[in-house]
């Protein structure tokens, strides 16, 4: 915490201002009264976003009248990823499904600069910026205490992917795992993700590293910093086999995953109608078109 007889007033100002130096000792961080105030207000007001929005006809409450905004980390390929040589363009399985369930809630679609994908759904919890948050989410009881989800549109298991022929497989998939459930292995994970909540979970004797995307984990791999990587199957399936071919998936996790769209729990009449779209979509063959483009079939 920083930042009238004329005897009387002096020695006043002089004790108020021992006061305030020893609040500023005790406060720690440096940041002013004021600044933490502004700041709590700040926060509090971007919290209370969906209660003083105005729903449209539809009853949604959107960050921008008549678009659907979405926003992804862009690094899980063929999900969702940046074009090549085209920083604001997007492109994935994801992407092409948002952009039609937008379009079937007769909404445009339009995405954010890629984020950090453990802050996507607090920004969608908070409201007044993005919508959705589409990034590969596996649907779970624990992220449900913050958010909805839509109805799930692909199921995913985890994969733990290692350099070929490393001596840290097994013969067979379970001794592959006790081999990476061992002091002194190092296994990357994206942090906040259901990988590494697998990975702190069944082998709490390796030394789990949260980076921030899948791609750097994978560098980590390709540089010997760790031993293995657990994420996703689509999306390490597809780096094993277009970008990183030294690497490949050692065991396939059940983990039977699904994924879903984030939305607010504020927004129930967005929810309702993309799960409609999405329900559409699956019955008429949308979906499966979709994933046929991107995966060559259905997963």
């Amino acid at each position: 915490m920083t930042r009238n007889k004329r005897v009387c007033l002096i020695g006043a100002f002089a004790c108020l201002c021992a006061f305030v130096l020893v609040l500023a000792g005790c406060g720690g961080s440096g940041q002013s009264t004021s600044s933490a105030s502004s700041s709590s207000s700040s926060a509090a007001s971007e919290t209370a976003w969906y209660s003083s929005a105005k729903a449209d006809a539809n009853g949604f409450k959107l960050a921008e009248e008549g678009t659907l905004i979405g926003v992804s980390d862009m690094a899980y390929p063929p999900l969702e990823s940046v074009v090549e040589g085209k920083s604001d363009q997007y492109e994935g399985f994801e992407i092409d499904l948002t952009t039609e369930v937008a379009k079937r809630c007769g909404l445009t679609m339009k995405w954010l600069s890629p984020m950090k994908f453990d802050t996507i759904i607090p920004l969608i919890k908070q409201g007044g910026k993005a919508d959705v948050g589409v990034s590969s989410f596996t649907i779970n009881d624990e992220r449900k205490k913050e958010i909805d989800f839509t109805d799930s549109y692909i199921d995913s298991n985890q994969a733990i992917v290692m350099k070929k022929g490393s001596d840290k497989k097994g013969a067979s998939d379970t001794e592959t795992i006790e081999k990476l459930n061992a002091k002194g292995i190092t296994v990357c994970v994206q942090q906040g993700t259901t990988g590494e909540e697998w990975v702190r979970e069944n082998l709490p004797n390796a030394e789990c590293k949260p980076l921030d995307n899948a791609i750097d984990c994978l560098q980590n791999l390709q540089s010997e910093k760790c031993q293995a990587v657990v994420a996703d199957l689509p999306c390490m399936a597809f780096y094993c086999k277009e970008s990183f071919t030294d690497m490949e998936v050692a065991v396939q996790i059940p983990t039977g995953e699904s994924y879903g769209i984030v939305v607010s729990k504020e927004n129930p009449e967005l929810t309702k109608a993309m799960n409609k779209a999405i329900q559409d979509m699956k019955a008429d063959g949308t979906i499966d078109q979709i994933m046929n483009k991107w995966f060559g079939g259905n997963i």
